[in-house]
């Protein structure tokens, strides 16, 4: 219980700094696109439903240790150790795949947009994202503690200025 803690609570840290990865449709509305995301998620569940199945890892032998002393060596026998159970969704690669295509067909793509740096973060106005805007190489995301996040596109200065 407590690995599997240690798990999500490494990739809740790790999805809050990493890309910011979205469904992008260049002027098309927040509010629509995760209306149309979250369609395509029913959509997918409906036409690849979940289709968990129980697997067993392997036994683990751990052998056994001699410890000597004056008084002669004694040995500890081994032992085996359960491998453990998981599950896997069988159906997991083909429900993204289905809601790829769902999304494609509305017009949409699925992009990562890279974090910004704390320079540009702080000099940014807050302001959340309500209308995608057109990106380009120099377009960022700013993730907020409510969820919502902001795409700004710093200017790069030029040799003149």
């Amino acid at each position: 219980m407590k690995t599997l803690m240690r798990i999500i609570v490494a990739g809740l840290v790790v999805g809050a700094c990493g890309p910011l990865s979205l469904y992008y449709k260049p002027g098309a509305q927040v509010t629509r696109m995760q209306s149309d995301a979250t369609r395509c998620e029913v959509e997918a569940l409906r036409d690849a439903p979940v289709a968990n199945q129980i697997r067993q890892r392997p036994p683990i032998y751990f052998p056994g240790n001699r410890y000597c002393t004056g008084n002669g060596c004694y040995y500890n026998p081994g032992y085996w150790a359960d491998g453990g159970l998981y599950s896997v969704d069988l159906n997991q690669d083909l429900r993204r795949r289905v809601l790829d295509m769902c999304m494609a067909q509305k017009g949409y793509q699925p992009i990562s947009i890279p974090r910004c740096s704390a320079n540009v973060a702080s000099v940014a106005p807050r302001a959340a994202t309500s209308t995608l805007p057109a990106l380009s190489q120099t377009s960022c995301a700013i993730r907020y503690d409510d969820g919502s996040w902001q795409i700004v596109t710093p200017q790069v200065p030029t040799a003149s200025e």
